[in-house]
């Protein structure tokens, strides 16, 4: 194949040619890019209406839902003190508040022990019950025993005794346990700890022992004279020469005669604050002082006297005896009792911390949750038992503290129990029991055991406690740092002990900022429709979007809602935007009369939020409104019920006896809250700590235990238990409808038909009934709008006991909620304005695909045209070189 150069041959261009051929042929290639550049740019431009858009709705999300509009400011004068928020339904106004106590839950510690892996006890196997409950009666902390002997004539010297680090003032007066107790009283402040004397009563066998009496008949015939005395107060006298036994002789019998009632005696002892029990005939003759002051008892003897006090027939030289009383010690928040001095031994204590409940009783709290542990040789150490309770999950946790004590005989490891709420009804109660008839093991029970209205094996170290408070002079108490229901619709969060004032007042500048923010975010999505879809008229151009439909349809759409007034919802006065100061400007944007505003929020605040969100209202006050969709419509509609929603329960048949014996090993399986087909989750056993319960306390075990169960707690499923006027035990499923169930089986130990007889479950039932004629479905309580119909979405809440007419409820849909609605058809993965894109992006594909196909072409017209003048110039090539040849032929033939 030859080398072919062409236009050498023929000086034809031959590239120029067929570059100036390409140029023509390739002009709809600029067609094509120009069409792809006019998608691209619809596509920004979309792009660009889907963010205005995006934050038009955004600026909706607050003014969607009533709560938006009808929310209060709740302002503290001391925020250190407390916080607090409030509802739609709190009243504006000021409140005094004192916050005299916070809440703060129980703790309690073991004992020490060596080891946290050492096994405690036998490992037999032992059931552990933890109660929460209620402290009631008594008080907590210490009993001192009798005053020191020397007390009543030396005093109590300075220092002796201290309380939490607080030095008690005694001194040489401190001669009583009524005087110790004013001055444990005077430092009550500083110490938290006050004190009470315990009545001051005279020796039991001063007089006598088993009914014999030792008071001898008093013989004063040698000359002698004779005087007893008590607390100061003269009860006998016999002056000289008088024989014993004979007539106006002190004796036993004279003396029970002298302390008769409404004698001269009995009333002096009376104005002593003394009183007589027993008799001296009798032995048993003894004086009492009740607020503990001492008593004296004294025989003052002149002469010769025999008889008297302990003797008879024998000679009597006088004698004196004082009774000293005790005090006991009460800690003012349930805080162990930090006991020093130089001497608490006479003043009745021992040096060192403790406390304990004294007289109190303990009442389970059925609304609590309690469990059972069970430790055997598997898990009888300090870390078992505190692994056993935590996975228990009942209201309690444990951990182990070190007091860093060490030696060989250090026993630092302490279980430390917490109740894991605040509040008095937290207060704990251990029950420990044994397996097959045994008793429970005796180390555990020296190690847990604890109930405050008897034994408690481990120590208080804070005891729970509720938050108390007083709201414009009203004393409240809460169970919890948080204070509810004292200010309707208020909640106050205490923070620390002390006073502040609380401001409620409407929310005005939320919402007023809200409105400003939905004028500005619609002006912001109009300017940008405008631009979008606009025609310059000087330059002759056009906005990207101009004349499209999805613009222009979503322009009218959004001034068709706003202009239009607000339907469905009764009793308003507001139903446009007008009212409260929006308005549209000649060029379509809004502008908002501030004043007019405020006049609004000052006299139709209630109201504001039906022009913008969602709100419900009926009638009848126990049918609420929950929720809708975007395809309920607004309107009035009658509510029907045909049938109200009902709870699963279990109905005893058997008369609860005084007392009910549960057996060791009692186990009980209880499904609750079942679905069909069964949940594995929805059924657990329980077990029934062994003991005897009267039927209050039978059915705050029933409803405790099986709140206990994790699995139903953590499903929101629970129990409540009472017992009837009749007598028998009903435990209720707190779930309202067909998913509401509860079922008992025995699994060991006692029957269920021990507590139940022969009763049976009976499962509820779901609310029944019409919204506006239309059918509705019921789940529980709960109505909803069927679909297809107008109330299609609408939820509504049915309580309350009547069938039949509930009444109506009016539904409407404020602007907010209609254009955000609006705007959701546009936005998102198939919205409109995706719909459009995705289709402009598809376009612009295809325009690449036919452009390719296109260029594809070019390059065989290309080959196409330079092969045809390529051989062009090669012909010509061909025919210059013959015309050349003959050329000088002929030019030889003319020299010829």
């Amino acid at each position: 194949m030859g080398i072919s150069t062409p236009g050498i041959g023929s000086g034809l261009k031959v590239d120029d040619i067929v570059s100036k051929l390409m140029t023509v042929e390739s002009q709809p290639l600029a067609d094509f890019d120009k069409k792809s550049a006019s998608y691209l740019g619809k596509v920004s431009a979309f792009g660009n209406l889907s963010s205005a858009l995006g934050s038009f709705q955004s600026s909706l999300s607050g003014l969607t839902s009533l709560s938006g509009f009808q929310s209060l400011l709740s302002t503290p004068s001391d925020p250190t003190v407390l916080t607090a928020t409030a509802t739609s339904t709190a009243q504006p106004g000021n409140y005094r508040i004192n916050i005299n106590q916070i809440a703060q839950a129980q703790t309690l510690a073991s004992g020490g022990t060596k080891s946290t892996t050492a096994a405690i006890g036998l490992g037999a196997k032992t059931t552990i019950n933890f109660s929460l409950g209620t402290v009631s009666g008594g008080s907590f902390g210490i009993t001192g025993t009798a005053l020191g002997a020397s007390l009543s004539s030396g005093g109590l010297t300075p220092g002796s005794l201290s309380l939490n680090n607080t030095v008690i003032a005694t001194d040489g007066n401190t001669r009583s346990a009524r005087l110790l107790a004013d001055a444990i009283n005077a430092k009550s402040t500083t110490s938290g700890v006050s004190a009470k004397a315990t009545p001051t009563v005279t020796n039991a066998t001063l007089f006598g022992a088993a009914g014999a009496s030792t008071f001898g008949n008093v013989d004063t015939s040698g000359g002698g004279t004779y005087s007893l005395s008590v607390g100061g107060v003269e009860i006998a006298t016999q002056a000289a020469g008088v024989a014993a036994g004979a007539a106006g002789g002190v004796s036993a019998a004279s003396l029970d005669a002298a302390l008769a009632p409404n004698t001269a005696v009995s009333r002096a002892l009376a104005d002593a604050n003394i009183t007589v029990s027993g008799t001296a005939a009798g032995g048993d003759l003894t004086f009492s002082n009740i607020d503990g002051s001492n008593i004296a008892i004294s025989e003052a003897v002149s002469g010769s006297v025999t008889g008297g006090i302990g003797n008879s027939g024998t000679a009597n030289i006088g004698s004196s005896t004082t009774a000293v009383g005790s005090v006991s010690l009460v800690s003012a928040d349930g805080s162990p009792i930090s006991v020093g001095g130089t001497n608490p031994g006479g003043a009745g204590f021992t040096a060192g911390v403790g406390g304990a409940y004294l007289g109190a009783s303990f009442a389970a709290d059925s609304s609590r949750t309690s469990g059972n542990i069970v430790i055997d040789s598997n898990n009888n150490t300090l870390q078992g038992i505190m692994a056993a309770i935590n996975k228990g999950n009942f209201g309690v946790t444990a951990s182990i503290v070190s007091d860093g004590s060490a030696g060989t005989n250090a026993k630092p490891n302490h279980l430390i129990l917490t109740a894991t709420d605040t509040g008095l009804t937290s207060t704990m109660k251990i029950s420990l029991s044994g397996s097959g008839g045994n008793p429970p093991d005796a180390d555990l029970v020296s190690l847990l055991g604890y109930d405050p209205g008897g034994v408690q094996n481990l120590s208080q170290k804070a005891a729970a406690a509720n938050t108390l408070a007083t709201v414009n002079g009203i004393a409240v108490t809460s169970t919890s740092t948080g204070i509810s229901g004292a200010v309707t619709g208020v909640t106050i969060s205490a923070l620390k002990v002390g006073s502040s004032t609380l401001s409620v007042s409407k929310d005005t500048s939320s919402l007023t900022s809200s409105v400003n923010s939905f004028v500005k975010a619609y002006n912001d999505l109009s300017g940008q429709i405008t631009a979008l879809g606009a025609y310059n008229p000087d330059t002759k151009t056009g906005g990207p979007l101009l004349g499209d439909s999805t613009l222009r349809n979503l322009q009218a759409s959004i001034r068709r809602q706003l202009s239009s007034s607000i339907t469905g919802l009764q009793g308003t006065s507001l139903t446009n935007l007008s009212q409260i100061g929006i308005s549209f400007q000649k060029d379509g944007s809004l502008t908002l009369d501030s004043s007019k505003l405020q006049k609004a929020i000052s006299s139709n605040f209630n109201d504001i939020a039906g022009l913008f969100a969602a709100v419900g209202r009926g009638t009848d006050a126990d049918v609420k409104f929950v929720s809708s969709s975007a395809k309920t419509q607004a309107g009035d509609y009658p509510i029907d019920i045909t049938q109200l929603a009902s709870q699963g329960t279990l109905q005893g048949t058997t008369v609860l006896p005084a007392e009910t014996v549960i057996d060791s090993d009692t186990t009980w399986t209880v499904t609750l809250n079942d679905t069909k087909p069964a949940t594995l989750a929805n059924t657990a056993t329980i077990s029934l700590p062994a003991g005897s319960y009267n039927p209050s306390q039978l059915a705050t075990l029933l409803q405790s235990s099986i709140n206990g169960v994790s699995a139903f707690s953590s499903a929101g499923a629970t129990v409540s238990a009472t017992v009837g006027d009749d007598g028998k035990l009903k435990l209720v499923s707190t779930r309202y409808g067909s998913k509401s169930n509860i079922h008992i089986a025995t699994a060991g130990g006692t029957a269920v038909s021990t507590v139940f007889g022969t009763g049976s479950s009976v499962d509820g039932v779901d609310v029944a009934g019409t919204i506006g004629g239309y059918t509705a479905t019921g789940d529980g309580q709960t109505l909803t709008g069927s679909p297809g119909a107008p109330i299609d979405g609408l939820k509504l809440t049915v309580a309350g006991t009547t069938l039949g007419s509930r009444g109506s409820f009016g539904f409407s849909q404020g602007y907010a909620y209609q254009l955000n609605t609006l705007a959701s058809g546009y936005l998102g993965a198939t919205g409109a304005i995706t719909s459009r894109t995705t289709g402009l992006n598809n376009s612009v594909k295809d325009i690449a695909k036919q452009k390719d196909a296109f260029a594809s072409r070019l390059v065989d017209i290309e080959a196409r045209y330079r092969a045809q003048y390529t051989a062009l110039d090669s012909s010509i090539a061909s025919m210059n070189t013959t015309a050349s040849f003959l050329a000088q032929q002929f030019a030889a033939l003319a020299k010829q």
